[in-house]
């Protein structure tokens, strides 16, 4: 589930050798699952225009792995509930929040323009454009500036911050600010505290049904 998208990803490094503190932690997922397998996926039908049938949004969390790597995740949502996600370690070390955030906008950007293709397929008109949230007001002002700003030495974040770019300044691909507190993809990309992590559940739209199934 994407509650424990973080936690699996993170584990799933320490495969091929794991410890007893990995086996530990592994327990601890089990028991986190085993006492919230009562929360469910919900979708609910728009309430009003202003709310979006889809919404995509992407974080990323800067060089929080010992080898300095970045934590990136997106999710996306239809009617509310989560239909795609992903947690995981980018492949390359950034030297810069804003590097992270967009390869992990890049990252998202590929995964809108698989479901836009998916909803062409199926005729599903979701009544909007759809966008990628971000809560990294910098890495929006780079991408929808007419002069690029970005100055990096890493070839594959020059090359996905210019495809980007012609993207977003060509209208394909729509980036919005959104709040860190309604950043969606918050728990994808660190383990939360407990009330954190219970705030991350509601803005998935995770409920617990437990007393439907008495």
């Amino acid at each position: 589930m994407s509650d424990a998208a973080k936690a699996t990803s993170t584990l799933a490094q320490f495969l091929t050798n794991p410890g007893p503190e990995h086996l530990e932690a592994i327990n601890r997922v089990i028991s986190y699952l085993y006492h919230t397998r009562f929360l469910a996926l919900t979708y609910r039908p728009r309430r009003s225009d202003d709310d979006e049938a889809v919404t995509l949004f992407s974080d990323a969390s800067f060089a929080d792995n010992p080898d300095r790597k970045s934590s990136e995740g997106y999710i996306c949502t239809i009617f509310g509930g989560p239909v795609d996600w992903r947690a995981g370690k980018q492949r390359t070390v950034t030297t810069s929040t804003t590097e992270a955030e967009l390869l992990a906008i890049s990252e998202a950007a590929r995964t809108m323009s698989m479901w836009k293709r998916l909803f062409e397929a199926i005729r599903f008109d979701p009544k909007h454009e759809l966008a990628i949230r971000c809560d990294n007001q910098q890495t929006i002002r780079l991408l929808i500036k007419e002069a690029p700003q970005l100055r990096t030495k890493l070839r594959h974040v020059d090359i996905h911050h210019h495809w980007l770019r012609q993207e977003v300044q060509a209208g394909r691909i729509l980036i919005r600010w959104t709040e860190t507190k309604n950043m969606a993809a918050d728990g994808l990309t660190k383990l939360l505290p407990r009330q954190k992590h219970t705030e991350f559940i509601q803005l998935m739209g995770m409920e617990d049904i437990g007393n439907l199934l008495d």
